[in-house]
């Protein structure tokens, strides 16, 4: 049986992973627009999305289908920078799966930026 000593540390870490770490909060202050992210109406157009293109990553050589929505992102074409015509444009939407987004469609990015062409828009 643990001593109940242990059980302040493992508390302390639970509170850590469950609050917002201040560079998120430094973030969304700094850019308004990501709190459009966390509307019903962004839940209602993302799902929308991922159903149009029926649960399919459209990164080219990809093509993963996941119906575990967890996995797959609605993401910009073309980074909308605080746009909400671009924000909220649905052909400006495509679905990919998480890790085409987190790699792929970043590095793609982030060249695009060195080019000047450009630039992720935060999700």
């Amino acid at each position: 049986m643990p001593k109940l000593k242990t059980l302040k540390p493992m508390v302390r870490t639970i509170k850590g992973m469950i609050a917002m770490p201040k560079r998120d909060q430094h973030r969304d202050a700094a850019q308004p627009w990501r709190a459009w992210y966390k509307t019903a109406r962004w839940q209602k157009l993302r799902m929308q999305v991922l159903i149009r293109d029926r649960f399919t990553c459209k990164m080219e050589g990809c093509g993963k289908v996941d119906i575990d929505t967890s996995q797959l992102v609605a993401d910009h074409r073309e980074p909308h920078r605080g746009d909400a015509r671009l924000f909220w444009d649905a052909k400006n939407l495509q679905c990919l799966c998480k890790p085409c987004h987190d790699s792929l469609k970043q590095k793609q990015e982030i060249a695009g930026r060195s080019n000047g062409k450009g630039g992720h828009d935060g999700l």
